[in-house]
């Protein structure tokens, strides 16, 4: 009788440090991952620009993401105040964003991205910086 009670004590205390454990197991943290352009340059006028969200441990794609916040301004070139529209697309490939925007001069132009990761806790913010040629 006393080892039929020792063996389910023994299985009571496995199973309370296998709850404990997976409780406390590290979860991937936020700056894990990143956007990335796919392309750094542009051409002035009507344009798609296509970024990449990663898991940089692994550099696996992320998709299913949430992107809430987005900006296309000039604050590469001193004019943050010069600031365009962006649209969110449509995007056939796993883990890549797609935006069209009127980008109206040539020079430097920062993406500002904002997202939430399905499973993790916190945001992802990224600020991209791409060039505009004629």
């Amino acid at each position: 009788m006393k080892s039929y009670t020792c063996a389910r004590a023994l299985r009571a205390v496995l199973i309370g440090v296998a709850m404990i454990a997976s409780a406390t197991a590290a979860r991937a943290d936020i700056k894990d991952y990143e956007f990335q352009l796919v392309d750094k340059t542009v051409k002035k006028g009507e344009v798609v620009i296509s970024v990449r969200l990663v898991h940089k441990p692994d550099g696996k794609p992320v998709s299913d993401a949430v992107i809430f916040a987005k900006r296309l301004d000039m604050a590469p070139d001193g004019m943050e105040s010069m600031k365009t529209t962006i649209d969110a697309m449509p995007s056939t490939e796993p883990g890549v964003y797609k935006f069209k925007a009127a980008v109206t001069m040539e020079g430097g132009w920062q993406l500002s991205l904002g997202a939430k990761v399905q499973g993790e806790t916190g945001t992802v913010e990224n600020k991209l910086i791409l060039k505009a040629t004629p």
